[in-house]
């Protein structure tokens, strides 16, 4: 999306890189945006408020009660008209109170009030950005459906070198644009995405599983929301937090995932399968704790239903996308089971691999289509991976059409 004409407000909060944040209003300006800059007390001791109003060609917002306009109330008429709200840099202690819900001065109070996408423009030493107060308050935010712009690694105002410095302003508008132009890319689509692993009962108190988190489907439905998807998430056992305005499911078996994928299966657009199910389970369980005996223990397993085989031999209009989690021979694997499952498309990772697979906050896929298409993505966050594999989707279906 073009951002000329489009009502900016950024909020710049008490840290260093807040010279960055001149020159951001200035781009930002130049691009036709029209830009509210509303500053904390401590922005103002290290940039002057007429700094920005000269940039903006707007007022500057300090002060809750310094009501510019006698028939307005400032911080909502700005939370209201707002197209996007921006916070650059964004310390430690604003991302703290806005998790917190605290609206205790002017950009606190204006954030509260608006409807408006927020992104969240991180700058702090390296020590306080892993801090794990910090990392819980991002993790709130993000699971409100707050957009964070990763900071840089680099050489930080306080001498130490690593990940905090804010990122530059030309990155910061690119982002910003990308982002907007495929904010909505999905809405009206269905979209169904099974994360996390499933339990095969042994006894009451075991089970066999595997090592998935969850977490590559989780990012997938968030995302899939983000880009204003209907989602339904139906999950194994995980430690996630559903995201936020998706529709979850929580399941335990792959018999329990089989119908819950079934029972809704018909209406959906887009499936993705990202969870690790079970290719197996015990033929007999016990509903009493088996006790430990002298010698082996011989457990005999039979074969689950094979969803993914079952969905592709159903399959009519839905987008159907498999993933393969392997350990060698990775895209041989990944094209026979694309073939073999009647499957739209397939992501194939190497698990083992450092920074992809189970467990992991990053990952690295290949998208193999049915069209022969080849697309590597390297090591990235699964959120970004994410949306790298929700492009691909859109653009086969789109080719589809054709």
């Amino acid at each position: 999306m073009n951002l000329a004409g489009k009502t900016i407000c950024l909020g710049v909060s008490g840290g260093i890189a807040a010279y960055k944040a001149c020159a951001l209003t200035s781009k930002l300006t130049q691009k036709g945006a029209d830009v509210h800059v509303i500053m904390t007390q401590h922005a103002a001791e290290f940039v002057s408020p007429l700094t920005f109003q000269a940039l903006s060609r707007n007022p500057v917002y300090t002060d809750t009660f310094d009501e510019k306009h006698p028939e307005k109330i400032a911080h909502i008429d700005l939370a209201d008209k707002a197209d996007l709200f921006l916070l650059a840099p964004a310390t430690a202690n604003l991302i703290g109170k806005i998790a917190g819900g605290i609206a205790d001065e002017m950009l606190t109070t204006t954030l509260l009030a608006t409807e408006a996408p927020v992104y969240i423009a991180p700058a702090m030493n390296v020590h306080m950005y892993a801090h794990p107060a910090v990392i819980r308050n991002m993790q709130q935010l993000d699971a409100w459906g707050y957009r964070f712009i990763e900071p840089e690694a680099g050489y930080l105002a306080c001498g130490y070198v690593g990940k905090g410095r804010l990122e530059e302003p030309e990155s910061i508008i690119r982002i910003l644009e990308e982002q907007s132009e495929q904010a909505q890319d999905l809405a009206g689509k269905r979209v169904l995405v099974t994360a996390g692993p499933t339990q095969e009962t042994v006894d009451p108190v075991r089970f066999f599983t595997n090592h998935s988190s969850g977490k590559m489907g989780y990012s997938l439905a968030e995302a899939a929301a983000k880009r204003g998807a209907s989602v339904t998430l139906i999950s194994g056992p995980t430690q996630l937090a559903a995201p936020a305005g998706v529709k979850r499911v929580d399941v335990v078996s792959a018999e329990d995932m089989l119908q819950a994928v079934l029972s809704v299966y018909d209406e959906q657009d887009i499936v993705i399968k990202s969870a690790a199910v079970a290719d197996y389970r015990p033929v007999q369980t016990s509903d009493k704790k088996m006790k430990k005996q002298a010698g082996n223990l011989i457990i005999e397993m039979e074969r689950t239903t094979d969803i993914l085989f079952t969905l592709g031999q159903r399959k009519q209009h839905q987008f159907l996308v498999g993933f393969a989690a392997e350990t060698d021979d990775a895209i041989a694997y990944g094209l026979g089971k694309l073939e073999r499952k009647h499957l739209d498309a397939i992501c194939v990772n190497t698990v083992g691999k450092d920074g992809a697979g189970f467990q992991s906050d990053t990952n690295e896929i290949t998208y193999l289509n049915k069209e022969g298409k080849n697309q590597h993505f390297p090591s990235n966050t699964k959120q970004q991976i994410a949306h790298q594999i929700l492009n691909e989707i859109l653009a086969d279906m789109e080719a589809d059409e054709v």
